[in-house]
């Protein structure tokens, strides 16, 4: 049975936590049942009885393509509701190794700690030589210290900082630290807790064995036959990785411009999947239109854009990151949106909270749209812990209450992904009732076969997404995988009984996600959510969105059905 530690960073005590009553889960069931069973929900996030904890998922380590991903879970300091946060790269697999399914960090302290964990021990050790670096100068230390065999998560300057927009960065294969867990503000609770570097080191381990390789093998090779006949998984996600979707939401009408004020950006091609390959392809060097972030993954969304001179500049560009950083703040140059995007990555800051955050900015004059220079001189004041980069630093929700601003992109307190929700109804449906606040990931309905511009049946998709999403949360399979396998829960069962002995079934599965979601939102209720809070800003209703013709219209009482107040107490149960 895969072990559970619990540290008390207040005294730096490390205990063993009783696994039995948590053995079937992992990831996301596990991060937020242990948020939902020992956080009080008014505990200030950022005090001593919140609990951070990583989490692998079910079947990290088993080598089948992209399961190894890994949630962090706690209360948010940026929405003060319950907070999921999933990554890949392969800090969550290397956790998995050392026989560890999670880490619960519980108490605060005042100066920083690097804590590393080996199968012969856990140490903890000052931090003061990575303080206030940036993240790959901290990692290129840590590796030169702990040695080349090691993954980390660490935190940047914004989390030791303890800002709202505060990520806490995984490692990807190649050792950089550029795979986020960015939302919600969990690198601000790292750092209340004075959590600025975890090291996992595995030396010494084999790699774990499924409990019956013949029904592990044979399910691995239906799974990856699937996701090579999906066109998704096997053509434009390789090829284009997520920056396929900009054509494809600036189509629609969905492409956040200018502080989410209007749905296409004159520019889009100059930003597009398209361009972005061609322009690795053509500049080569370190740069790699397709990458994958961890070992053995078939899907390989990822990339590493270049400079001119062919030298690495960020990894990945995502889509997300081109939307937030780029059309948002009419900057439409793959350059200039690179650039945002490293210094993002090295104060270790969620790409679209920043996005949202000087989106709000600009709308109020104190930078100006496409102003490239003004955006990296106001992010420069993050690092410096200047009057500007406090203010960024707390969020677009924050950001918009000290400029008195009326158009705030937000659910929650948290900023809006890359979508304009009058222009894909289902997302706005999703940042309306996920208890996560505006999440994309928490129940994605962009590649449903709906009308998005109508409001009929938006409610519904957006409740199957956001009931399925913790299923590949838990199990550490990444979304991506989903168009092959969505529907065929039960070779999923198969894969985790295969691997680790625990009887699964599909629909088992299906209601793990169910009464995920259920604990979610028991959790936020109690911390005080209504369905007050489960609505859109109010200029979403009324003001068109001139590049799709439309408003979010979809029913707010069918909405409210499947929110804070509704979800779990009648036919959803």
């Amino acid at each position: 049975m895969m072990k559970i530690l619990r540290i008390d960073m207040g005294t730096l005590r490390v205990t063993e936590v009783d696994a039995e009553k948590y053995q079937r889960l992992g990831g996301r069931a596990l991060t937020s049942r242990i948020v939902h069973d020992e956080v009080p929900p008014t505990a200030h996030p950022l005090g001593p009885y919140n609990k951070l904890i990583f989490a692998n998922g079910l079947l990290t380590g088993s080598g089948a393509s992209s399961t190894d991903r890994y949630s962090i879970g706690a209360k948010s300091p940026l929405t003060g509701g319950i907070k999921e946060s999933n990554a890949g790269g392969i800090s969550g697999l290397k956790l998995g190794r050392l026989g560890i399914r999670a880490l619960i960090f519980e108490g605060v302290r005042e100066d920083f700690k690097i804590i590393y964990i080996s199968k012969d021990k856990i140490s903890f050790d000052d931090a003061s030589p990575i303080l206030g670096k940036d993240l790959s100068e901290a990692t290129k230390w840590l590796r030169e210290k702990y040695g080349k065999n090691i993954a980390v998560w660490l935190i940047g300057v914004a989390g030791e900082q303890k800002m709202n927009l505060a990520a806490i960065a995984g490692q990807d294969k190649e050792g950089y630290p550029t795979r986020f867990n960015g939302r919600g503000g969990l690198g601000a609770v790292a750092g209340s807790k004075g959590i600025k570097a975890i090291v996992l080191d595995d030396s010494g381990i084999d790699r774990s064995k499924p409990k019956d390789k013949d029904r592990f093998r044979q399910a691995m090779k239906q799974y990856h036959t699937w996701l090579m006949e999906t066109p998704g998984t096997a053509k434009i996600f390789p090829e284009l990785g997520t920056s396929a979707l900009v054509r494809t939401t600036n189509s629609l009408g969905a492409l956040p411009t200018r502080n989410f004020s209007t749905g296409s950006f004159e520019k889009y091609e100059q930003i597009s999947g398209e361009t972005l390959r061609e322009t690795i392809i053509e500049r080569s060097g370190e740069g790699s239109p397709t990458h994958a972030c961890m070992p053995g993954c078939i899907i390989r969304c990822s990339n590493v854009f270049v400079d001119k001179a062919g030298k690495r500049v960020t990894s990945p560009l995502e889509y997300e990151n081109i939307g937030l950083l780029g059309s948002n703040l009419g900057i439409g140059n793959l350059d200039d949106i690179a650039e945002i995007n490293r210094l993002c990555n090295e104060y270790g800051i969620d790409t679209i909270e920043t996005g949202g955050a000087l989106g709000v900015l600009m709308s109020q004059n104190i930078i100006s749209f496409g102003d490239v220079g003004g955006v990296i001189q106001a992010l420069q004041e993050i690092k410096k812990g200047g009057f500007l980069g406090k203010i960024i630093g707390g969020g677009a929700e924050i950001v918009g209450k000290l400029y008195g601003a009326y158009r705030v992109p937000t659910v929650k307190g948290q900023s809006m992904p890359a979508y304009d929700p009058r222009a894909i109804k289902g997302l706005g449906v999703t940042y309306s009732t996920s208890p996560m606040g505006a999440d994309h990931t928490a129940g994605q309905t962009v590649r449903a076969q709906i009308d998005h511009h109508s409001p009929i049946g938006q409610v519904k998709t957006s409740l199957e997404a956001q009931e399925t999403a913790p299923i590949f949360d838990s199990t550490g399979l990444c979304f991506f995988s989903g168009g092959a396998i969505a529907g065929r829960w039960d070779l999923v069962a198969d894969l985790i009984t295969a691997y680790t002995g625990m009887q699964f079934s599909g629909e088992q599965l299906l209601q793990l996600g169910k009464e995920t979601l259920r604990i979610e939102h028991e959790f936020n209720r109690m911390a005080g959510f209504t369905k007050a809070h489960d609505r859109l800003p109010e200029y979403f209703y009324h003001e068109i969105n001139e590049a799709s013709q439309t408003v979010f219209d979809v029913p707010q009482d069918e909405v409210e059905a499947i929110g804070v107040e509704g979800y779990g107490r009648s036919h959803h149960r």
